[in-house]
């Protein structure tokens, strides 16, 4: 393989009409329901993150970066590294972004539309702590932890994607994240969600996607985390990364995080403005670097707790901001993305569901293309494989919700209360047999909806027994499907290859 970053394209997108069958999102293609922002204040957030990009700038510690703006028509200063952006040359940036592009799974079909108000769910990452199921104690997490995560994530449904949730302690530093896309790549046939932590592991772990291929086609299979630091600086690695992307054809996800009353503006709609500037320079880096690149207007933000410093990404406030920038990078025809689902509850309790299911129900309801989180505790630290099939119930009910109230038959109801007059016993109609099921969504056993007397015959189970038993059932019954093995070999060549050099004498047993 080429290097990403020399002008070879990895993959493209096509056309929605050629990638995605109409069925693919039945179900999920709304329009947004919950618009936070209205117009007038949606222009007046994009014309304060014009104007800041235009007089304060952005700090872009990238050569190379620089170099790419000045040239688009910047006015950069090389000694502070900072760059300002005519609102001129951003809104030719934005004008050649792709409104849409979709990923596919191992087999080449389209599964993730990122753009208009489809929704997907993926599992939250990047975790460095794994809730441990038996002991309830947050430990580093391990490369069996991660496979028993991803295997659980691979069969339901809910997640439409993988991520590489979870940083296992087994390995190296120095290959903490091309390990995690690994072991995804070797245990998944779903899109992926994944990151480089560091430049020199970027190209080998896109060497490692086109390693592992597609088996029809040359669609596009993974999307890349971009980090900006706030406020209003791109490192030197988030700018190149940015650019390598680009060049490769590889989608570029910004995940933006101002901290509101930290590192950006206390009030929400000053977070939300702070949003838009570091995305709008990020594209603006980005499309200089290979105009037409797809790339998703992301982020992690969160309000800042003056009371504990912490960064809760449970809070309804930070969902609000979420969904703030997701109107707005609506409202400029970008796919979009958010942390929501997750909670800074430290076990799978009370609070972890309700701030877990009341942010994803927002993220849904403002249309936003993928919302990771799922599984997530503790400000994103800790993942809990768990949490992560509750989670799923959640995003099963929101998917419901999400599907809308439709007409069933030829009649509403009139027909119906004719057959059965004022005895109501609608149990016997052949309409009740032919349509519960497709206007009820019947939960896992996670979920207790039997008698209190079933719940004490069976040992008065709490939701994370429940949760647990869950999760051993899926495991057991889990059928693996690795790669093709010619794709295995790759694959693993080019992982020990990087182990050996980071002075690791062999892999860690994945199965």
């Amino acid at each position: 393989m080429t290097p990403a970053g020399s002008g070879t394209t990895v993959a493209t997108s096509a056309p929605a009409a050629a990638r995605v069958p109409a069925e693919t999102a039945a179900g999920r293609r709304p329009a947004a329901a919950l618009r936070l922002l209205d117009d007038a204040l949606v222009d007046r957030i994009l014309g304060e993150a014009f104007a800041i990009l235009e007089t304060t700038g952005a700090k872009v510690q990238s050569d190379e970066g620089r170099r790419l703006l000045a040239e688009a028509g910047a006015t950069v200063n090389h000694d502070t590294e900072v760059a300002r952006l005519p609102e001129a040359m951003v809104r030719r940036a934005l004008a050649t972004v792709p409104h849409e592009f979709f990923l596919c799974g191992r087999d080449g079909a389209p599964v993730v539309r990122y753009g208009g108000d489809d929704v997907h769910f993926d599992p939250g990452s990047a975790a460095v702590h794994i809730l441990d199921p038996e002991t309830g104690a947050h430990r580093p997490g391990m490369t069996a932890d991660f496979v028993r995560l991803l295997t659980v994530a691979e069969v339901l449904p809910e997640f439409d994607a993988q991520s590489t949730a979870l940083v296992c302690s087994d390995v190296p530093a120095a290959i903490a994240d091309l390990y995690r896309l690994y072991l995804v790549l070797m245990h998944s046939r779903k899109p992926i969600v994944t990151g480089a932590f560091g430049t020199a592991t970027l190209g080998l772990m896109l060497e490692m996607l086109q390693a592992a291929g597609v088996e029809d086609g040359p669609g596009l299979r993974a999307v890349f985390d971009v980090c900006p630091s706030p406020p209003l600086i791109w490192s030197a690695f988030g700018t190149n990364s940015l650019i390598r992307l680009a060049r490769a054809g590889v989608p570029a996800q910004m995940v933006s995080m101002p901290l509101a009353g930290a590192t950006a503006p206390a009030t929400l709609a000053g977070a939300v403005v702070q949003h838009a500037a570091e995305c709008l320079s990020g594209i603006a880096i980005h499309q200089t670097a290979k105009p037409g690149a797809p790339i998703v207007w992301g982020g992690a933000p969160a309000i800042f707790d003056m009371r504990h410093g912490t960064t809760p990404m449970g809070a309804m406030e930070t969902a609000m901001i979420d969904a703030g920038y997701a109107q707005v990078g609506k409202h400029l025809g970008l796919p979009t993305h958010a942390y929501l689902g997750a909670s800074d509850a430290k076990s799978i309790d009370a609070q972890a569901g309700m701030e877990s299911g009341m942010t994803a129900l927002v993220g849904a309801m403002a249309g936003i293309n993928m919302i990771s989180g799922a599984g997530m505790l503790d400000f994103l630290a800790c993942q809990s494989v768990e949490k992560l099939v509750v989670d799923a119930e959640g995003i099963a009910m929101v998917r419901r919700l999400l599907a809308g109230i439709r007409p069933r038959g030829d009649s509403l109801a009139a027909e119906l209360l004719a057959m059965t007059g004022h005895h109501g016993n609608f149990l016997e109609l052949k309409h009740t047999r032919q349509w519960f099921k497709a206007e009820q969504h019947l939960p896992s056993a996670v979920i207790d909806r039997g008698s209190v007397r079933l719940w004490a015959e069976a040992g008065s189970p709490s939701a994370s027994a429940r949760a647990r038993a869950r999760v051993n059932d899926l495991v057991a019954t889990a059928k693996p499907q690795p790669p093709v093995e010619a794709r295995e070999r790759e694959l693993r060549r080019l992982v020990e290859g990087a182990a050996a050099k980071a002075g690791m004498a062999a892999l860690p047993a994945d199965r």
